[in-house]
């Protein structure tokens, strides 16, 4: 059924690159992607999706297609960008400056493959849309903002998602990364790190840089915390877990002879079970506040919990069974295993407010003899990588496939047709 299905997407090929260009070319800052919402929400409509919604969590967009009776399964893409310059040099890169949450004026670029993962959702839509007399059940196509924050997903299920359309049996959802192109990496139980962030505040004493006696110095105190810090997963982790503090944000004072009154940090942490999760939460605080305690502070350090996403886990019996499924399209010798990876997603908040499994892969973007050739050689960190500037997938086959998988995976869950 699956290579009946997929027949359809030689005809729609050269349109869906030219949406991939567009999207790579105008790209949209987290909760500001107004203008791709409104070409996707189109091509749904397009597509003859029975109801499309705008604006939910902000500028997320979802689409069902009724078409008898059977499962509901969930198809999601994530849609932002981020703050990188460009250095691609391909004939579409983004040009494009905007306007951050801060008012800071910065450039703008599909740096994680976000605008692959919509085309590819938009391609799926269709070709399922297409041939609706090979299924049966519900399919409901979610475009997600704010994926970088870690925050769309939550945003769209409080918009009342969940309430206004079908809930899903399960959430399938892809990303594409430096794998060689037409190849998939998939793993099972937690792929993904759960990430949590905290800004905190020091209270000290301002004083005269020449007069330390008068102060209470939070520089020296943020100091003695960033280091101590560091003892956290080294001390209080399992060696057999795996767990991340990052203190990737240091701030105090204006001038090299004021010390000044308080000082900042910006920390994140990354764990794969809720266990270590809670132990590196509360060690961080208790840390934090022993620094302050010891260094006689003013006032109690403030902590202002942010952005988090849960592990993303991709169920291990949902999993087989999809990935079998893959096998069965691709061939086996495509399909390849991976281990964990420490960065984040929050496509696991849908299946987990809803206690329903996630199936969640990755899929390769660039040229196979670049992957080869860097691992001959020992040097992975060579590659360009999600989050780099220079991060551009090839157009083909790395469409294709990303189509053909989210179509095989949907096919896995749907029903037969009658």
């Amino acid at each position: 059924m699956a290579h009946t299905v997929t027949a359809g997407l030689a005809t729609m090929q050269d349109d869906l690159a030219a949406l991939y260009r567009d999207l790579h070319q105008h790209p949209e800052l987290s909760l500001q992607e107004t203008r791709t919402a409104g070409l996707l929400a189109r091509r749904l409509r397009d597509a003859g999706f029975d109801e499309v919604a705008e604006k939910l969590g902000g500028t997320g967009v979802a689409g069902v297609l009724c078409n008898g009776d059977g499962p509901v399964v969930m198809l999601r893409a994530d849609i932002d960008a981020l703050p990188v310059e460009e250095l691609t040099g391909l004939p579409y890169a983004s040009r494009v400056r905007s306007v951050d949450a801060d008012g800071r004026d910065v450039p703008v670029m599909h740096a994680c493959g976000h605008d692959m993962h919509a085309t590819c959702l938009v391609g799926a839509a269709a070709l399922l849309a297409q041939a609706r007399d090979q299924w049966s059940g519900t399919l409901l196509v979610v475009f997600q903002p704010a994926e970088e924050l870690v925050r769309g997903a939550r945003d769209m299920v409080a918009d009342g998602l969940f309430e206004r359309f079908p809930k899903p049996e399960i959430v399938l959802g892809q990303h594409v990364g430096p794998l060689p192109a037409g190849f998939i990496g998939y793993g099972t139980g937690p792929v993904m790190a759960a990430s949590d962030s905290v800004d905190i505040t020091l209270h000290g004493r301002g004083a005269h840089g020449s007069r330390p006696e008068a102060s209470v110095d939070p520089v020296l105190m943020a100091a003695n915390v960033v280091t101590r810090l560091q003892g956290i997963v080294s001390r209080e982790v399992p060696p057999a877990e795996t767990a991340v503090v990052t203190v990737g944000r240091l701030q105090a004072g204006t001038k090299e002879n004021i010390i000044p009154a308080t000082a900042e940090l910006g920390v994140n942490i990354r764990t794969y079970t809720p266990q270590v999760r809670t132990v590196v939460r509360a060690a961080l605080e208790r840390v934090v506040r022993a620094e302050s305690q010891a260094s006689a502070a003013v006032a109690e350090p403030t902590f202002r919990w942010g952005a988090s996403a849960p592990a993303l886990v991709s169920d291990p019996d949902s999993t087989r069974t999809t990935m079998a499924a893959f096998a069965a399209h691709f061939g086996q010798e495509r399909l390849m295993t991976m281990p964990q990876v420490n960065a984040s997603e929050d496509v696991g908040v849908f299946g987990e407010t809803l206690g329903v499994p996630t199936v969640f892969w990755f899929w390769g973007g660039l040229e196979t003899q670049t992957v080869v050739s860097a691992l001959q050689e020992g040097r992975l960190d060579a590659l360009p990588s999600n989050h780099s500037p220079h991060f551009a997938p090839l157009v083909e086959p790395t469409l294709n496939t990303g189509v053909e998988a989210l179509v095989v995976a949907a096919l896995t869950w749907l029903g037969e047709a009658a």
